[in-house]
């Protein structure tokens, strides 16, 4: 009895350690759905005259978007590759429909790097500077894991995605260099 419950549990963790193609495409809708509400937040604190109240959100939206992106990470690596030609371009697709929502956000969030500076309590910018950090570091292992999966004829293209992606990231990195 003892040998069929391990031997259960073991199918049944093989089983769940892999992802599909549609969780991934799911992945891709949370993240474009967390990262929306991250620009969203972004574009409410204004360049002079923010509140802390709005510095925070901003903060506590780009924190949790980590989450989708994580699991977007995990999904994407354990599911089997390379995979369809239709699927990649598919995949694809979905990514760089979120590049321009990825260059509004970090290009805003650097213009208003003076604005975090100005706000009553200190260390602001610091923890902008974090987030800014974590949410490209995961990004560029979501990135990857997903090339990774693509198709050998969409790789070029997904990391020509990859590298503007992460071209905008050093650019807001370096607003915070300073800091």
């Amino acid at each position: 009895m003892r040998s069929a419950s391990t031997l259960f549990f073991l199918v049944s963790l093989a089983v769940s350690s892999f992802a599909t193609v549609a969780q991934v495409e799911a992945d891709i809708a949370n993240i474009s759905t967390s990262l929306n509400t991250v620009d969203a937040s972004i574009n409410a604190f204004p360049t002079s005259g923010g509140t802390l109240a709005q510095a925070l959100a901003i903060h506590n939206n780009a924190v949790a978007l980590g989450t989708p992106l994580g699991q977007g990470t995990t999904d994407t690596q354990g599911t089997a590759g390379p995979i369809s030609e239709s699927d990649g371009r598919t995949i694809l697709t979905s990514v760089e429909a979120l590049e321009p929502v990825i260059d509004d956000a970090l290009t805003k969030i650097a213009a208003r790097k003076a604005a975090f500076q100005a706000l009553p309590i200190g260390g602001i910018p610091a923890l902008v500077k974090q987030d800014i950090n974590n949410l490209c570091s995961q990004t560029a292992t979501f990135e990857t894991a997903l090339i990774a999966l693509c198709p050998t004829d969409l790789q070029g293209e997904a990391t020509a995605l990859k590298n503007r992606i992460d071209a905008a990231c050093a650019a807001a990195i370096a607003a915070y260099a300073d800091v």
